[in-house]
């Protein structure tokens, strides 16, 4: 839109009209240097022999071959060429089949007690070759993480036992919450 050679209109002026400053307009990017470009030719040729390495593991490659490149870097160079480790996610949000469902019981609860309610909530931990799942219980009151259990599998025995154990050590809470289910706990374990 701007003329270098209009007859009238200096290009600063063409610029305040268009609400452009001059630097914009005389701005030329400068590229990619050469040691990024050869950097992103090592990176694309190292993902197609392990198209599970992240940021990390790539620079930590790159470093292992005599280059000085940091994390952010590698991050830049595998963003600006849309590149991203291929790898398994983790499946844990599919409710069981006839899952019941329960009340929410902490609407408005004011948790004033230690063993009046207490949390469970499981996570993934991404290792090398697929995940851990880490279950912990923790008490609303105290902050205080009760029991914990480390499993390969997603299997309900890692967290029952983590439970199992929490019980056995400080007594049944009156509320035991989850992601999952809410529920009362009574004499028995629900």
């Amino acid at each position: 839109m701007i003329e270098r050679d209009h007859p009238t209109l200096s290009v600063g002026r063409q610029c305040r009209l268009l609400s452009l400053s001059r630097s914009s307009f005389y701005y030329r990017p400068a590229g990619e240097t050469e040691l990024n470009l050869d950097l992103m030719r090592l990176i694309d040729e190292q993902l197609l022999e392990t198209p599970f390495y992240g940021v990390r593991q790539m620079a930590r490659h790159l470093r292992n071959e005599g280059h000085a490149v940091n994390d952010k870097r590698v991050r830049r160079l595998m963003r600006r060429m849309g590149l991203m480790p291929i790898y398994q996610k983790p499946n844990t949000s599919k409710p069981a089949k006839g899952h019941k469902r329960y009340p929410y019981l902490l609407r408005g609860l004011r948790v004033e007690r230690p063993n009046q309610v207490w949390c469970a909530d499981i996570t993934y931990l991404p290792m090398r070759r697929g995940f851990l799942y880490l279950v912990a219980i923790m008490d609303w009151h105290t902050r205080k993480v009760l029991a914990w259990r480390l499993s390969n599998t997603m299997e309900a025995e890692f967290c029952v036992e983590a439970l199992t154990e929490a019980i056995q050590r400080f007594g049944l809470p009156e509320i035991m919450n989850t992601d999952s289910q809410k529920m009362v706990v009574s004499s028995r374990v629900v």
